[in-house]
């Protein structure tokens, strides 16, 4: 997936992001941050939701943040910011807004964001354009600090994949997938991803649509043409699921995400377990491996160290992750 805006405007090569996740995907939502964005100080989660980072990416990779604010200068006040807003060099072709985020410490109040956001464009040499601006300038006070800076706002585009052909009751929802994708391949660039037991290709389809090279497979026949009949729908290649067992496969992957198979009414027996999770350890260096049940010990036997463990809740049901090297 290509970054939504191109760094045409000076920066100080550092990053804010913005996010927001239920109570019960907190635990997954740090996970994530911290692997994507490896951030420069502690992730706020008390109400404020932001995180510094010079790891520059698109906002929209993650199902969790709200956008990418490039800074651009800082100060005491909002006044101190005024020079770096008339140093702001656009396009001729360019229109603007500025905004003030919602998030931050002490925002300011509706009214008080109206007027600082004047104050701010009013010092920008350019044509102001509420509705479609080409640039997006954000302010936000984070400490005792205001922010300037240029705004990306996430690209939601991938939340129809929600709506896919085929579906599994208890399948991963896409903000799962796509925040294991991130955990397991935080690095987009030339990373292949193999999801072996794939169900219908919840997990391969938003890899693709972040420009990951990823595959699946399955043993159920099943789920492999549902998987079959998913992938083109979005446009990638329905070859890209196979049909087999996992223990079986071949090659090498940069990070696998396995869902252990599961059944409300039996157990997989820890005999099968410790055969797929000693396969991962053929296929790939870096694993994200999730079930309903615990398997760490499994997990140890077959070579892996746990580097992060999580959980994931929704209601009673509770999904134990591990990231392991």
């Amino acid at each position: 997936m290509p970054d939504e805006s191109p760094d045409t405007h000076p920066t100080y090569g550092i990053h804010l992001y913005t996010f927001a996740c239920h109570e019960n995907e907190l635990e997954l939502c740090t996970l994530e941050l911290n692997t994507l964005l490896e951030p420069s100080s502690e992730i706020r989660t008390d109400g404020a939701s932001y995180v510094w980072s010079d790891i520059n990416i698109p906002p929209g990779r993650s199902p969790f943040i709200h956008g990418r604010l490039d800074v651009i200068g800082e100060g005491d006040t909002v006044k101190d910011l005024l020079p770096f807003a008339k140093d702001i060099q656009l396009l001729p072709e360019e229109t603007f807004k500025v905004i003030c985020l919602k998030e931050g410490d002490h925002a300011p109040d509706y009214a008080q964001s109206r007027q600082l956001e004047k104050e701010v464009g009013m010092c920008i040499n350019g044509k102001a354009q509420m509705k479609q601006p080409k640039v997006t300038f954000g302010l936000i006070r984070t400490g005792e600090k205001w922010i300037l800076g240029q705004w990306t706002e996430a690209d939601r585009s991938w939340q129809i994949h929600r709506q896919k052909p085929q579906n599994y009751s208890t399948g991963f929802g896409i903000t799962l997938a796509r925040a294991l994708v991130n955990i397991a391949i935080p690095r987009v660039e030339n990373h292949r991803l193999l999801d072996p037991c794939c169900g219908m290709g919840t997990v391969v389809i938003e890899a693709l649509s972040m420009g990951i090279d990823a595959k699946g497979n399955d043993l159920n026949p099943l789920a492999v043409r549902g998987a079959r009949i998913n992938l083109p729908h979005y446009g990638y290649d329905s070859d890209r699921i196979t049909l087999g067992d996992m223990n079986e496969l071949e090659g090498l992957y940069d990070a696998v995400i396995l869902d252990m198979p599961y059944n409300l009414c039996s157990v997989l027996p820890d005999d099968e377990q410790r055969a797929m999770l000693a396969s991962l350890r053929r296929l790939a260096n870096r694993a994200v491996v999730v079930s309903t049940e615990w398997v760490e010990e499994h997990l140890l036997e077959a070579g892996w160290a746990v580097k992060e463990y999580r959980t994931v809740q929704k209601g009673t049901f509770i999904r134990h992750i591990w990231l392991c090297m």
